[in-house]
C-alpha cells in the first residue's frame, strides 16, 4: 500500500511534467477503466487459481512494470504513452489483484479472527496513506518521477517476498472454485469445522452449506441458509451431469450466490449507498467547501486529518476488539450517524468545528466501514470470496468515484449546503436498507 501511493505521486508528478492538465487528468483516470470493466472477471479467477497464486503473480507484474518504466525514464524521456500505459496495466493488474487480496483473510485465519485483521488492514491503509504522500515526494524531490518510481517499485518488490511466506488454510471447493493454493500447503491446518461455523452464525441465519454437508460448501440447487444458491435452468434430478465448470459458469454461480445470499445481496447494497454518498463530499466537495468557506489549504489539511485520525481509531478499535455485538445494527447506526455528520459538516462556519464534525465522520464512518468489510469476509463461503471482493470493489472504486465530477458540478449549481444534504441523505440510505432487512440487521461478527 506504501508502494502504491509512492506511485500514484510519481505518476502524478511525471504526467504533469509531460503534458497539459487535461492530459495528466486522463492518464491518471484511465486505469481506472480496467479496474472496473475486468474486476469481476478477477474474482472468478482468484476464486479458480486460488488467491496466493494470484496475488503473487500480480504483485510481481506490478513490480516488474514499475521498475520497466522507472529505468526507462532513466535513460529516456518516451512521454505520456508511457505513463498512460503504465496506469493501463496497473489498472487490469488491480482488478485481479484486489479481489485475490480480499479472499486471503479467510484462507489464513479462523472466522473468529477476520473482524480483527479488517481492522488491522483499516490500520495499514491509514498508515500507507500517511507515510506514501511524503515518501513519494521525497523521492520527486531527490531525483524526480524515474527515482520514485524506483522507489515504488522496491516497495511492491519487499511485498512479494512477504506474501510468498503466506501459508493457506485449506478450504472446500463451492461453485467450480480451483484449492490450488491448498494443494501448495497441504500440511498446514485445517479448515474450520461446519460445527464453529454453526455456533457463530447470527440467530436467524442458518449454518453454512446443507445439512450433512461436512465442507460446508453449499450444494447446486439448495435453496436454504443465507448461503442459498439460485438452481440453474439446467439443474435437475441428480441424476443428469452438471455441465463442466467454466469461468462463465463461476460468474454467474457467484452473481446468484450473492443475489439468493440474505445477508450480502444487502449488505453490498448499504456499502453502495454508503459510498456514493460519502466519495463525492469528502474528496472534492471538501476542496470547495473550504474554499469558499476561507480556510485555506491548511485548514482543509487540518479537517482531512481529522477525517483519518477518527477512522484510524475506529479500525484500531476493531483490530483490538476484535468483535462489536450486534454487528449489523451497529454498523448500520455509525453509518446513519455518519450521514448526519455529513450534512453538518457544510453548516459550520470555521475551521475548528468543522475538525470536530471531520472526526466524528471518520470515526462513524469509518467503524461502519470496518464492520461492513468484516461482515462481509465472515457471511461468505471462502470458495466465493474472491467474486464477493470483486462485486464489492466495482460498487466502491467503479461507480463511487463517479460521483466526483458529479458533486463538483452540483456545488456550482446549487452550492455546498444543498448537495452535501442530498449526499447525506443517500448515505443514510445505506443504513436504512441495513436495518430494514432483519438478517442483516440482527447479523453477528464470531466470537
Amino acid at each position: 500500500m506504501i508502494g502504491d501511493n509512492v506511485f500514484y505521486i510519481a505518476l502524478s508528478w511525471a504526467a504533469v511534467r509531460s503534458g497539459t492538465p487535461s492530459q495528466a487528468g486522463l492518464v491518471m483516470a484511465v486505469s481506472a477503466v480496467p479496474r472496473a470493466l475486468l474486476m469481476l472477471g478477477g474474482g472468478v479467477v482468484a476464486d479458480r487459481f486460488g488467491p496466493r497464486r494470484v496475488v503473487i503473480g500480480s504483485d510481481a507484474v506490478r513490480c516488474a512494470a514499475v521498475l520497466t518504466v522507472a529505468a526507462l525514464l532513466f535513460v529516456a524521456h518516451p512521454g505520456l504513452w508511457l505513463l498512460a500505459l503504465l496506469a493501463v496495466v496497473f489498472g487490469i493488474v488491480d482488478a485481479v489483484f484486489m479481489p485475490a487480496v480480499g479472499a486471503l483473510p479467510a484462507r489464513v485465519t479462523g472466522r473468529d479472527q477476520l473482524a480483527r485483521v479488517q481492522g488491522m488492514r483499516g490500520l495499514a491503509v491509514r498508515f500507507a496513506n500517511v507515510v506514501g504522500a511524503p515518501l513519494g515526494g521525497l523521492g520527486v524531490a531527490l531525483g524526480g518521477s524515474a527515482t520514485a518510481f524506483a522507489l515504488a517499485g522496491l516497495l511492491i518488490a519487499v511485498s512479494v517476498p512477504l506474501l510468498i511466506s503466506v501459508r493457506m488454510r485449506e478450504t472446500p471447493q463451492a461453485g467450480g472454485a480451483n484449492t490450488a493454493d491448498t494443494a501448495d500447503t497441504a500440511n498446514t491446518a485445517n479448515t474450520a469445522n461446519t460445527a464453529d461455523t454453526a455456533d457463530t452464525a447470527p440467530a436467524p441465519v442458518e449454518a453454512v452449506g446443507p445439512p450433512g454437508d461436512p465442507d460446508g460448501a453449499p450444494a447446486r440447487g439448495d435453496a436454504s441458509g443465507p448461503h442459498a444458491r439460485v438452481p440453474d435452468a439446467e439443474d435437475g434430478a441428480a441424476a443428469v451431469p452438471e455441465r463442466p465448470a467454466t469461468a462463465w459458469r463461476d460468474l454467474r454461480d457467484g452473481l446468484r450466490y450473492i443475489r439468493g445470499h440474505r445477508v450480502l445481496a444487502p449488505l453490498i447494497v448499504t456499502i453502495a449507498l454508503g459510498d456514493l454518498g460519502f466519495v463525492g463530499p469528502l474528496n472534492v466537495g471538501l476542496a470547495l467547501l473550504a474554499d469558499r468557506r476561507g480556510w485555506g489549504a491548511s485548514g482543509m489539511g487540518l479537517v482531512v486529518a481529522a477525517f483519518g485520525a477518527g477512522a484510524g481509531a475506529a479500525a484500531l478499535l476493531l483490530a483490538w476488539r476484535g468483535t462489536l455485538p450486534r454487528a449489523g445494527s451497529a454498523g448500520a447506526a455509525a453509518l446513519l450517524g455518519g450521514s448526519v455528520a455529513i450534512g453538518a459538516l457544510a453548516q459550520v462556519p470555521g475551521v475548528g468545528a468543522a475538525v470536530g464534525v471531520a472526526l466524528a465522520i471518520g470515526l462513524l464512518a469509518g467503524l461502519s466501514g470496518a464492520l461492513c468489510g468484516a461482515l462481509l469476509q465472515t457471511q461468505s463461503d471462502p470458495a466465493y470470496l474472491g467474486r464477493v471482493t470483486a462485486v464489492a470493489g466495482i460498487v466502491s472504486l467503479g461507480l463511487a468515484p463517479l460521483s466526483m465530477p458529479l458533486t463538483a458540478a452540483a456545488i456550482g449549481w446549487w452550492g455546498t449546503g444543498p448537495v452535501f444534504a442530498g449526499s447525506a441523505v443517500v448515505c443514510g440510505l445505506g443504513g436504512v436498507v441495513a436495518l430494514a432487512v432483519r438478517d442483516l440487521r440482527r447479523a453477528e461478527l464470531p466470537r
